[in-house]
C-alpha cells in the first residue's frame, strides 16, 4: 500500500500537478481574474497599482489614475520608462463614446544629420551614449491628456511619486534582476553611476531605493506645468549635459517638442472591431496578422498545435516584412495604410502561407498615398485607458543629466541610415517605434483595454492574446498566463524593423508540448526555448452584462490588477 502511495504521489509530481490542482478555469492560468464594480488598475508594479487605485477612489479619473501610475512606474520601474522616454495611449471617453488616439513620441535632434553619420563612418545607431538619444514625450503627454480628460489636480496627481521617490520603496525581484544587468553597460555614462546605483551596484531585491533628484524632478512639474521640463530648468540641464558629452540633444529641440492626437486604426476580427494607433508605431502589424488569420477556421484548430502556431508564425513574417519597408513618422513617408488594412490585401498575402515554413518573404505590393511598461487603468464612469510608456532597450541610453533623476531613452537607434528607406534617418524627425498601446470594442461599445511589453513581440502578443481570448475560449487571466510563441528574423536584432532572412526563429515557451514542437520542424522552422523574450501583458476588460470590469496582470513579470 504505501509502495502504491509513493509511485502515485512521483506521478503528481512528475505531471506538474501544481497547476493542474486548479478547481476551475485552465491548468496553466496563476491566479483567477480580478473583478470590481467600481474602478480597475492593472500595472507592472504592485505599490503602482496601489497608487492608481487611490486616485480612483479619490474622485480621479482613468486618465488620472493613469497620469499617477505612470510617474510612479518612472520611480519604481526604471529599468523600463520614466519621463525620459516616449509615451502612446488609447482613451476610450464614456461621454463621447468614442476613442482618442495619442502619439507622444520625440523626435530626433535638428542639429544631428544623416551626412553626419556618414561622414563619421556609422553604418548603424549605437543602442547606448548621446547618439541614439530623441526628444522624451512623456511628460507632455501627460499633460496633453490630463487637459482633455484629467480631473484632479496635476499636483495631487504626482503626489505619490514625489513621496515614494522622497522617502524610499523596496525593490522587487524581476526590476532588481533587470537592474542588475544595466548596471555593467550603463555605469561608463555621466551621471549614471551617481543617480542609478547603492556603491557603485543595483538594489538587490527588497533593498530600500531612493531617488531625491526625481522627486525634484517631478515636484518642478507639478508646480511648473509641462513647461517646467521644455523651457524651464530642466530643459536648461538637459541641453547643457548633452553639449558637455558630445551630443546633439538641445534645449531648442526640447522646446519644440510637441504630442499630436491621433485617429486609431482598426480592422474587424470575428465581430471584435481592435485598434491600434498609427505609425510611426507598429500597431498596424498586429492588424495586418489579425486579418490574415481570420481565414482559418481555428475551432478546428487546436490551441498550442503545430498547425496553430504554424500558421501563426507564417502570418507574421508577412506583416513584419510590411512592417520594415512601410513603417515610419508619417510627416516624412506615409504609409499605405487603407490598403494594408484591406481584407482584399490580407487574402493576397494570406495565398502566400503553404504547409511549409517560408525561409524568405517579400513586403506586399502597396502603393504609397523592446523593455517597456504597459498599463491600463478604468473608472466609475467608464472611461478606460490604454498606455504604453518606455526607455527603450532597458534603462534607455544610459545618459542621466545630473540631479534630474532620471535617463534619456535610446529610441534614435531605431532609425535606419541608408537614404531613401521610409524610417532612414532625418533631423526633427520621429523614429520608428516598437511601443503599442491596444483596444478592442465589440458592437460600439468598449469591450477590452490590454497590451503586451517588449519590442518585436508587441504585434505578436497582441495577436496571441485576441486569438487565446476570441479563437480559443480562455479568460483574461489564462489569455495572458497561456504559453507564448515569438517568432525572432534570424538576422534582425530585437526591436529593429528590418527584414527577415533564412526563416528566423520560432521561440517557444514552456507549455507547449514536443509534438508540436516536432511538428513545427517538420514543416521546416527553426525551433528554440528561450527564456524571457516574450514580453509583458496588463488588461481590462468591460463585462458589460454584469456591468464589471474584469482585471487581469502578468504572470513573468511583478506586477498587479485591482479594483474596488
Amino acid at each position: 500500500m504505501l509502495r502504491a502511495l509513493v509511485a502515485s504521489l512521483l506521478l503528481v509530481f512528475a505531471s506538474g500537478a501544481s497547476a493542474g490542482d486548479r478547481i476551475t478555469g485552465k491548468s496553466f492560468a496563476t491566479r483567477s481574474e480580478v473583478i470590481a464594480q467600481h474602478g480597475m488598475v492593472a500595472t507592472s508594479h504592485p505599490l503602482v497599482t496601489q497608487v492608481g487605485l487611490d486616485v480612483l477612489k479619490a474622485g480621479g479619473t482613468a486618465v488620472d489614475a493613469a497620469i499617477a501610475a505612470n510617474a510612479a512606474l518612472g520611480l519604481m520601474e526604471p529599468v523600463s520608462n520614466g519621463v525620459g522616454g516616449d509615451l502612446f495611449a488609447i482613451v476610450w471617453d464614456a461621454k463621447t463614446k468614442k476613442l482618442y488616439g495619442y502619439n507622444g513620441s520625440g523626435r530626433s535632434p535638428k542639429s544631428l544629420t544623416l551626412e553626419w553619420f556618414r561622414d563619421h563612418h556609422y553604418t548603424e545607431i549605437p543602442p547606448t551614449g548621446p547618439l541614439p538619444v530623441s526628444v522624451p514625450g512623456a511628460v507632455d503627454g501627460w499633460f496633453a491628456l490630463h487637459d482633455r480628460f484629467g480631473k484632479l489636480p496635476m499636483k495631487q496627481l504626482l503626489g505619490p511619486a514625489i513621496r515614494y521617490a522622497r522617502e524610499g520603496f523596496p525593490v522587487t525581484e524581476l526590476i532588481a534582476h533587470y537592474w542588475a544587468l544595466s548596471v555593467p553597460r550603463l555605469s561608463k555614462f555621466p551621471g549614471f553611476t551617481e543617480q542609478f546605483t547603492l556603491n557603485g551596484k543595483a538594489p538587490a531585491k527588497g533593498e530600500i531605493w531612493k531617488n531625491p533628484n526625481l522627486a525634484s524632478t517631478l515636484q518642478s512639474i507639478a508646480d511648473g506645468g509641462r513647461d517646467a521640463f521644455y523651457k524651464g530648468r530642466i530643459a536648461r540641464v538637459i541641453g547643457d549635459y548633452f553639449k558637455a558629452n558630445d551630443g546633439f540633444l538641445s534645449y531648442d529641440d526640447l522646446a519644440a517638442h510637441h504630442g499630436e492626437w491621433v485617429e486609431p486604426i482598426s480592422t474587424n476580427y470575428r465581430g471584435y472591431d481592435v485598434w491600434e494607433l498609427p505609425p510611426n508605431g507598429q500597431g498596424l502589424a498586429a492588424l495586418e496578422m489579425l486579418n490574415i488569420l481570420e481565414g482559418y477556421d481555428f475551432s478546428k484548430i487546436p490551441f498550442g498545435s503545430a498547425e496553430h502556431v504554424h500558421l501563426f508564425v507564417e502570418a507574421k513574417k508577412l506583416a513584419f516584412e510590411d512592417r520594415a519597408k512601410f513603417y515610419a513618422d508619417p510627416d516624412f513617408a506615409k504609409a499605405p495604410i487603407a490598403t494594408l488594412l484591406s481584407k482584399d490585401y490580407a487574402g493576397k498575402r494570406r495565398a502566400l502561407i503553404s504547409e511549409r515554413a517560408a525561409r524568405k518573404v517579400d513586403p506586399g505590393q502597396a502603393n504609397l498615398g523592446g523593455d517597456t511598461i504597459y498599463m491600463t487603468t478604468a473608472d466609475q464612469w467608464g472611461n478606460m485607458v490604454s498606455l504604453i510608456q518606455s526607455n527603450y532597450r532597458g534603462m534607455g541610453s544610459g545618459m542621466a543629466p545630473p540631479g534630474l533623476g532620471f535617463i534619456l531613452q535610446d529610441r534614435g537607434q531605431m532609425f535606419v541610415l541608408k537614404k531613401g528607406h521610409a524610417n532612414t534617418y532625418a533631423p526633427g524627425k520621429r523614429p520608428f517605434h516598437t511601443i503599442i498601446p491596444a483596444f478592442v470594442t465589440k458592437d460600439g461599445a468598449p469591450w477590452l483595454s490590454f497590451g503586451v511589453m517588449g519590442g518585436d513581440m508587441q504585434p505578436q502578443g497582441h495577436v496571441e492574446i485576441l486569438m487565446n481570448l476570441i479563437d480559443f475560449g480562455m479568460n483574461l487571466q489564462e489569455a495572458g498566463d497561456a504559453p507564448r510563441i515569438q517568432h525572432e528574423g534570424s538576422t534582425s536584432p530585437e526591436g529593429e524593423a528590418t527584414p527577415m532572412t533564412d526563416g528566423g526563429w520560432v521561440d517557444l515557451e514552456s507549455g507547449f508540448p514536443y509534438e508540436t514542437v516536432r511538428g513545427l520542424m517538420q514543416k521546416g522552422h527553426s525551433v528554440r526555448s528561450a527564456d524571457g523574450p516574450y514580453g509583458g501583458y496588463q488588461a481590462i476588460e468591460w463585462d458589460a452584462k454584469n456591468r464589471t470590469y474584469i482585471g487581469a496582470s502578468e504572470s513573468r513579470k511583478d506586477g498587479q490588477a485591482a479594483g474596488y
